[in-house]
This record gives structure tokens, sequence and C-alpha cells, in this order.
């Protein structure tokens, strides 16, 4: 039995007031999630995780009497048993490379090995970093790439956009979508230069993915399977607002995902395991040297 546990026996042997018992019972317990959240959300791991995601959220939070805006940064990994598991969770204010280096550092420390891809949107900094530090192919998210093109397009056109990308993706191996992406950039950019300039920059980006197996395609090419749960965070940050500060911030999110990789834990294998050793084993294409 606890020393706390002790003190509450004792007050209510001695007739304390069931209501002061109550939020003394409430606030441990809360102090106690508080404690497991941090320890746990710090906590080490020896597991290979091939495929990483990492997306961001964005809440407010009171800082030098001001209300600012910070990210939410989660990392999702599926390890070598084809599980999904939270790896890890912070809290910032800038997306620069020092800040996605730090991050990722941090993954590190913690015992992160074996990365091979990383997928994330094209946040300032991050595909350096995932080099730097992972040594990993970074997958630019197709989704979010999709959108950014059809924005170089009129809304009358830009369904034909759409189906002129679109047939990139159904090719049936790496050497022909990039032959595909070529032709519909050339096809695009007399209309749309600034398309067909985005294009050209973001090809090996866009098709990172398809260099790993083929029935990982389908999870691997977005950060489509963290949507789910961006939209429980922000679900559940938009009914607090404004938190006081960035440490009640990793409290609730931590609380939340803490339960997912519970949830995660029961459920069956997302991704198969042939696959999985396959990328432990060997080496995909790696990225070019990028600029410091």
């Amino acid at each position: 039995m606890t020393t706390a546990t002790i003190a509450l026996t004792e007050l209510a042997e001695k007739g304390a007031d069931i209501d002061v018992l109550r939020q003394m019972v409430q606030f441990m317990a809360q102090r106690l999630m508080e404690l497991d959240v941090e320890g746990r959300c710090g906590a080490g791991y020896d597991e290979k995780n091939p495929e990483l995601w990492i997306d961001a959220t964005y809440v407010k939070t009171r800082e030098a009497g001001r209300i600012v805006s910070v990210a939410v940064i989660v990392a999702v990994g599926v390890n070598t048993d084809g599980q999904r598991e939270v790896l890890g969770l912070k809290v910032g204010a800038s997306e620069a490379e020092p800040f996605w280096t730090e991050f990722l550092r941090s993954l590190n420390r913690r015992g992160l090995r074996g990365v091979k891809l990383v997928i994330s949107d094209s946040h300032e900094g991050i595909k350096a970093a995932a080099s730097k530090v992972l040594k990993a192919t970074w997958q630019r998210c197709r989704v979010h790439f999709m959108r950014n093109a059809l924005a170089h397009a009129g809304k009358t056109q830009r369904r034909m956009v759409s189906a002129a990308i679109g047939t990139v993706f159904v090719q049936d191996s790496a050497d022909a979508a990039r032959a595909q992406w070529r032709t519909v950039a050339d096809q695009l950019r007399g209309k749309f230069p600034k398309l067909g300039a985005l294009m050209d920059e973001a090809e090996n980006d866009v098709l990172a993915f398809m260099t790993f197996p083929r029935a990982h395609w389908t999870r691997i090419y977005s950060t489509n399977p963290l949507q789910r749960l961006n939209a429980g965070i922000k679900r559940r940050t938009n009914v607090v607002g404004i938190f006081p500060n960035d440490a009640s911030i990793v409290r609730l999110v931590g609380a939340m995902m803490l339960e997912q990789n519970d949830e995660w834990s029961l459920n069956r294998r997302y991704m198969q395991l042939e696959g999985l050793q396959t990328i432990s084993d060997t080496v995909p294409t790696r990225l070019s040297a990028v600029a410091r």
C-alpha cells in the first residue's frame, strides 16, 4: 500500500468529507496518468521500424502571454512484426531542418533502428533530416502533392490534370511510372508551366514508394494512414481550445497515443511480413546527397 493510499484510508476512517476525498482521488489519478504519459512517450524501444510516417496537427497554446499556433508532430512506424505503433510525439513552433533533425535524433537516442522509408508531407527540412539522421529514403505524400499540383491548374482543368497524373500511378513498375511521369509533365508544361516545373522537381520523391515491395504500395504512398489519428487529435484538442502550455498538449495527446498503441496491438498485422523481411534485409535506393 502506497503512502498516498494510506493517507486516503486514514482520512476516510476519520469521516472526511466524501467530496474532498473524491477530488483527491481524481487529482491523484490524473497525476499518475500524466507521469505515465511523460514516461512512456520518452521510453526506449528495440524494434526495427522499416517504414515511418510523420505528420503534424496544429493547435493553439499560450506562450509569454500570447496565443500562438504550434505543431504537434506524431511519428508512427510499422515494426518487423507488421504492427503499427506510435514512436514519438513532439510539440514545436518550427518546421525548419533543425527542428526535424532533433526530433529524429531523439527517436534514434531511444533506440529507433532500421528505418528505410519516411513518409510525410513536404514540410520544410524533413527531407534533409531524414537523409542526415536516418539515412532513409523520403516519400513525399502523394495526396498532398496532388493538391499542390491541382493548385496550378484552373478549376475547369483540374479533372483533366488529375486524370493525366493519375495514369502514372497505375503503372506496373517504377521504370514505367517514371517514363509516364515525364510524358505527362511534358504534355502539361506548355499550358501549365508551373505545374511542369513542380513535376520535374517532385518526381523522385513522389515515386519513391515504387522502389519498395508492391504489396506495400497502397500503404506507403501517402500519410493517409495517419489521417484518422490526426482527426482524433483535432477533435480532442478543439474541445480544449487554447492550451495553457506545451506540457498540457503532450499530456493530452500523449494519453491518446498510448490508447492508440493499445488498440493497434490487438489488431491484425498492418503489413505483410514477407515484404517487411525483404526491406529489412536489403537497402532500397537512397536519397541523393542533400545540400546543407
